[in-house]
């Protein structure tokens, strides 16, 4: 947790005030049971009702000062506990969003939600606690010594064989509960990412009739949730009860030996009920103490899974991006690569292959190589899992080729600016993610001041103004979670229209018209022609149709490119492309006829 204190350091003086204001009303506290005695002392046992007046009216007073520094402490707490966490929340998040496809795989998604909220909340809470609770008990704990001492130091001996065994009591609790509470954090990623795959999935679970299993599966997850927690419970539950028994044990033993020495008169009545009360707050505060460092072992938990996330070191393959834009040095002494949409750009494939670090024997792309020339359309086809997305995921560096090199306009995209290269490809991703908000807001994503003209002109292109504009509230309709009340088709016509709006030099469909009719297909074809003319174009497809104009198709299996050449020329040399080529054929015969 100490790794956490720079979040800390800007409310470093509302941090350092609360607990100061905590320590004034501990000291007004433990004045209280002193001015007690002096009444029964003086004031009663002397029949003194003016002392008896006064005390009174002190202690009173004592009491409105301890109310402003209680307040006051609250106050200052929340602030800087509710601060504290909303920073920490913000720069884990941000640090996500810095890591590459790569180390996100090492994440669930679920684990990675339960760090920015469980994780971030036990931290927040833990921060409350020590500047208010802790620092409470910890001063009434000292002071409340030091009075009893004060008071009387023989009964104080009693102290010296207490507050040891409470003390063997904690450390045997800590060392039992902190593998537990790591556990039960463990547990509750998995009941997160059950839920998230569950809600994601629902539409799936319905209409393969697996409800049953799913609840079963979350079931699972819920009842080992509850196991360790009950474990984690079980190790806690002894410890209020042994502190209650040594707090009246210890009570019991003061009053025997304190009676003793009131009725021989070396101790005072009211002295002997104000050392009552002060060692009564010293095991109280043990107890308390001992709550709170129960949440400690827990919040360490917390604290390591969040600084697994923080301490991660951003790939050096994934450059830091920046929110003012690329300023790299490169940019700034030469003209980028990347020409204008007019001119578009040319892609390069050399002998580039890839693998996924948890499959180091199961490579997904092996030596491919091709040329796209500015203005040009290159079709890719295959089939399922033959490696196509995972090709287009290294233009953008969503991963990185592990060996060969991939260029735009004759430079490596390893050593462009990372920020700016991306700003440079539009992308339709195979699947449409659209956000919750307006359709507006969605076509406007990668371009936010764009021009109502702009973003007409590009839902037109995509077929996507058609249906929009028989919405109510047409480009200010909202959109769902994932935009869920769209169909499949309309979803992706506005995904197309998002990546048509950067009008950059390189365009990647990624099967983004798979769910959309073969006329509405043409019709976007048409209109990517007129559009982006200029454009470098890259069209992945299952269906043969998409790809008929595309001035090179290359046809992948198994991660290798297995024939390449236009549509006629693959259907006079490639027995692959002949077999997807009349398969799809007789599909649509059938359909047709």
């Amino acid at each position: 947790m100490w790794k956490l204190r720079s979040f800390v350091k800007p409310y470093w003086f509302i941090t350092l005030l609360a607990p100061l204001l905590m320590v004034m009303e501990v000291c007004m506290d433990l004045s209280q049971p002193r001015l007690m005695a002096t009444i029964v002392n003086h004031g009663v046992a002397e029949g003194n009702l003016a002392l008896v007046w006064s005390t009174g009216i002190h202690m009173l007073g004592v009491a409105v000062v301890g109310l402003i520094g209680g307040v006051g402490c609250t106050f200052f707490t929340v602030k800087a506990a509710q601060s504290f966490g909303a920073d920490l929340r913000l720069s884990v998040f941000e640090k996500v969003q810095s890591l590459s496809f790569r180390q996100l795989d090492t994440f669930s998604t679920g684990s990675l939600i339960t760090r920015l909220t469980s994780d971030v909340m036990q931290m927040l809470n833990i921060l409350q606690i020590l500047l208010r609770q802790f620092t409470r008990e910890a001063s009434l704990l000292i002071g409340s010594l030091i009075m009893a001492v004060v008071i009387s130091p023989r009964l104080s001996l009693i102290l010296l064989a207490v507050v040891p065994i409470q003390f063997v009591i904690l450390y045997l609790l800590m060392k039992r509960s902190t593998p537990l509470f790591r556990q039960m954090q463990t547990k509750i990623d998995r009941v997160n990412t059950v839920m998230q795959e569950s809600t994601t999935g629902i539409r799936v679970i319905k209409a393969f009739v697996r409800a049953a299993f799913e609840r079963t599966r979350f079931g699972q997850a819920n009842t080992d949730l509850l196991n360790a927690s009950l474990s984690s419970a079980r190790a806690l539950a002894t410890s209020g009860p042994l502190m209650t028994l040594i707090l009246n044990i210890s009570i019991v033993a003061v009053l025997w030996f304190g009676g003793a020495q009131t009725w021989s008169g070396s101790m005072a009545i009211g002295d002997l009920a104000a050392f009552i009360i002060y060692i009564s707050q010293v095991l109280f505060s043990l107890v308390s103490i001992t709550n709170t460092l129960m949440n400690i072992s827990r919040a360490q938990v917390s604290a390591e899974r969040i600084r697994e996330v923080l301490d991660t070191k951003v790939d050096p393959n994934e450059p830091a991006q920046d929110q003012d834009g690329p300023k790299s040095e490169k940019l700034e002494t030469q003209q980028s690569p990347l020409t204008s949409p007019v001119m578009g750009c040319e892609l390069e494939f050399d002998r580039v292959s890839f693998v996924y670090e948890a499959a180091p024997d199961q490579p997904v792309l092996h030596d491919i190589s091709f040329k796209a020339l500015p203005g040009q359309t290159i079709g890719i086809l295959g089939a399922t899992g033959s490696g196509k997305s995972t090709l287009v995921s290294l233009i953008p560096r969503l991963y990185d080729a592990s060996s060969g090199h991939i260029r735009l306009n004759g430079v490596d995209v390893k050593e462009l600016p990372v920020e700016h290269l991306r700003s440079q490809i539009g992308i339709v991703l195979q699947q449409s993610i659209l956000f919750s908000g307006t359709i507006r807001d969605n076509i406007l994503f990668g371009k936010p001041g764009a021009s109502e003209a702009e973003m007409v002109a590009v839902a037109q292109a995509a077929e996507a103004d058609s249906f929009i504009s028989k919405l109510p509230e047409g480009y200010e309709a909202k959109l769902g979670q994932r935009g869920v009340n769209l169909s499949g088709g309309q979803k992706q016509r506005i995904a197309i229209a998002r990546a048509l709006l950067l009008r950059s030099p390189l365009l990647v469909l990624d099967d983004s018209t798979s769910a959309i009719d073969l006329g509405t297909e043409k019709r976007i074809q048409r209109s990517l022609q007129a559009l982006m003319a200029g454009s470098t174009r890259i069209i992945i497809a299952q269906r043969v149709s998409s790809v008929l104009q595309a001035d090179q198709i290359l046809v992948l299996d198994e991660g290798r490119i297995a024939a390449r050449g236009t549509h006629e020329e693959l259907l006079a040399t490639s027995l692959l492309y002949q077999d997807i080529y009349n398969s799809q054929q007789g599909k649509e015969e059938a359909l047709h006829g």
